[in-house]
């Protein structure tokens, strides 16, 4: 039997554009993960939390199409910087899939999507088997 061992003290952010995805996909977490989340509407500010601590994040979802600096663009800088940060991908476009695979995304979550589908995502990089 394999024993699973689940990473304490895991802490999330989410970057999102849209105000009620970003608070359904926080509450998700937060109540099925039961895991501290920190949110917010644009990478930049998600860079500047990441960067001044670079414990302050061990998971970050961000949405691709943001603003001023994209997900892409977030995404690239925590690789390069954090190489060992869970970095999550989300897009209602599905050609975007590629793109965050190419820039060394952990994970792809195509949107909509349901509550199970980010649960099953985010607990690869919780539990430690």
């Amino acid at each position: 039997m394999r024993r699973c061992t689940i990473i304490s003290d895991v802490k999330i952010v989410v970057v999102d554009k849209d105000k009620l995805a970003r608070e359904f996909t926080v509450d998700v977490l937060e109540f099925c993960i039961n895991r501290s989340v920190k949110a917010f509407e644009r990478c930049n500010e998600a860079w500047e939390y990441i960067r001044s601590n670079g414990s302050n994040a061990h998971i970050v979802i961000t949405e691709a199409d943001l603003p001023e600096m994209t997900g892409f663009d977030l995404l690239a800088k925590i690789k390069t910087s954090y190489p060992e940060k869970t970095c999550i991908i989300m897009s209602q476009s599905h050609t975007h899939e590629k793109q965050a695979e190419d820039l060394g995304a952990d994970a792809f979550l195509a949107k909509p999507f349901y509550v199970d589908e980010i649960f099953e995502i985010v607990q690869r990089y919780v539990i430690q088997q």
